[in-house]
């Protein structure tokens, strides 16, 4: 039996997880053991620029944030679970990484 290990990646977490959410009925419905979702720390990138270019005038600054989120699924994969999970639709904010090891 083959190990798949599904890796999800998005800045949204409402997205996130109506993936995963999905992964996770289709692997009921086929009757393949699953375990996860499993929610992986938090990466958030941040920058801090200067609003005015010159330097000239008051400090002021602008923060921009970004926050990464991960999750990862393992499933004992068999062919039809496998495909079914591939015809799922992934909003264009998720990023879907599948690693298959036996």
């Amino acid at each position: 039996m083959e190990q798949a290990r599904i890796i999800l990646i998005g800045k949204e977490n409402n997205l996130l997880d109506d993936v995963c959410n999905q992964i996770v009925d289709v692997t009921k419905k086929t009757g393949t053991k699953f375990s996860g979702p499993i929610p992986l720390p938090t990466k958030r990138m941040r920058v801090t620029t200067r609003k005015a270019v010159s330097g000239d005038g008051t400090e002021t600054w602008d923060r921009w944030d970004m926050n990464i989120h991960k999750r990862i699924i393992d499933i004992n994969a068999n062919e039809r679970s496998l495909r079914q999970i591939m015809r799922i639709q992934v909003p264009d904010g998720v990023h879907i990484e599948i690693e298959l090891t036996k």
